[in-house]
């Protein structure tokens, strides 16, 4: 049998990466921590922390880590049910895997519709963050998947729609004689990261060409809004984002009537099905507030 004292400072290790971080948190001694740890190792006869700044789960730990936390999970569930068993001292935390525009425009109500719960928020791109479900690292994951991942239910909420803008004096300046392949190839374009191809999909879409433009990097939601209202590049802007700047002149569409649209779903772990019921629900909600339905 695991024994889940140790567990839990596993958990707490990770999730906070130092033993000193997770002692606080257990409301013990570091080296209480680390003699658990140690213990469990010994017994499971593998490395399950990779000890640093911060430290890091191996695979076998991470898997233990998730496991854990489904217990409590379904153990908060029965107390509901169950009034005579003692309430943990801790919340329970949602591993959950989001996309950052996701984040920045409807995913905030949901966290504040499921009170009781901590989040543990992993930013991933949307055509990437499936693959936080298939290693088991996180419960649940909005996707850009529609294909079930391996034990997970799938829930469609609609698309996130993204407006292609600039402020009036960039396209005075870049886009004097209109929005064409040329004049794309040399005007500085706004990219999130590696991962994202939005710019690309839209100028395919527009243009019907592979075009490449200069790049400013700017890994935050906001940032790209601020940088588009700044005339530092164009970028695609999730629409709820910048609606009032497009009304208020502040921001220019470049292709008014040619949006790119990106369907989004609610993929979680069928293990934690009827715990995360309320989630899931205001998850369904929120989303239908902001998205495009599908």
């Amino acid at each position: 049998m695991l024994d889940y004292p140790h567990l839990a400072a596993l958990a707490a290790v990770i999730r906070t990466g130092s033993f000193e971080r997770a002692a606080q948190q257990l409301n013990v001694t570091p080296s209480a921590v680390s003699q658990r740890i140690k213990l469990l190792e010994e017994r499971l006869g593998t490395v399950l922390v990779v000890r640093g700044q911060p430290c890091t789960a191996t695979e076998v730990g991470q898997r233990l880590c998730q496991h854990v936390e489904q217990v409590a999970l379904l153990e908060n569930s029965l107390q509901e049910s169950l009034p005579g068993l003692q309430a943990e001292s801790q919340p329970v935390t949602l591993r959950i895997a989001v996309n950052a525009d996701s984040l920045a425009t409807w995913f905030i109500p949901v966290m504040a519709k499921s009170e009781g719960y901590l989040f543990d928020l992993v930013l991933h791109d949307q055509d990437h963050s499936a693959e936080w479900l298939r290693r088991g690292e996180v419960m649940a994951a909005v996707t850009g998947h529609s294909a079930p991942v391996q034990g997970c239910d799938c829930h469609p909420l609609g698309a996130l729609r993204y407006v292609a803008t600039a402020s009036p004096e960039y396209c005075a300046r870049w886009f004097a004689d209109g929005f064409n392949e040329l004049a794309a190839a040399r005007a500085p374009c706004l990219i999130f990261n590696q991962k994202d191809r939005l710019q690309t999909e839209w100028l395919r879409q527009v243009l019907g060409a592979n075009v490449h433009p200069p790049l400013h990097w700017l890994p935050s939601s906001q940032a790209f809004v601020d940088a588009a209202l700044a005339g530092i590049g164009w970028g695609m802007n999730p629409e709820p984002l910048v609606v009032d700047h497009l009304r208020g002149g502040r921001l220019i569409a470049l292709k008014p009537d040619q949006p790119l649209d990106v369907p989004l779903f609610w993929q979680q772990s069928r293990i934690v099905r009827p715990v995360l019921g309320h989630v899931t629900r205001a998850v369904m909600h929120a989303a239908r507030t902001v998205l495009v339905p599908l």
